[in-house]
């Protein structure tokens, strides 16, 4: 692990984001809450978050930090078709929570295609990334404006 003794303890905070691209038919299964298995969108929000929690025990070399708000959001977009992840990561420490925030987004993304692929084998988990980060040595990064903020 890189060491980050030196750096400061900061706030910081990352935004990621990703999609599960689907049938129209899947959306609205999704949506009518049909699916065999449960409310996707909960369950996958759920799953988000705890793998933010253990982002640490996934990513090798990352280090475990302490998370001070973990916000995960998924919403059903029609012109997709499917479902927009949106996580948000917030920690005071010495490294930044991009990875933490990814993570949020690709297992609650997992989540999605897990839960409805009974319906849908074809579904698409696409654009994984980070959105932007603030705080630290390198400073504040907006790789997309927030539609909406």
């Amino acid at each position: 692990m890189v060491d980050v003794g030196a750096k400061d303890v900061t706030a910081r905070m990352a935004i990621a984001r990703g999609e599960v691209r689907m049938k129209p038919e899947t959306l609205a299964l999704i949506q009518q809450g049909q699916i065999k298995k449960g409310d996707v969108l909960t369950v996958a929000k759920v799953a988000g978050v705890m793998a933010a929690k253990r982002t640490a025990e996934l990513v090798p070399l990352c280090h475990p930090l302490p998370l001070d708000q973990i916000l995960v959001e998924l919403e059903a977009r029609p012109e997709l078709p499917g479902v927009e992840i949106t996580a948000t990561v917030r920690t005071t420490a010495r490294t930044g929570v991009e990875m933490e925030a990814l993570t949020a987004v690709a297992v609650a993304a997992l989540t999605v295609y897990d839960m409805a692929k009974s319906a849908e084998k074809t579904m698409v988990i696409d654009r994984i990334r980070l959105v932007e980060k603030h705080g630290g040595r390198s400073g504040d990064v907006v790789n997309e404006a927030l539609v909406g903020a």
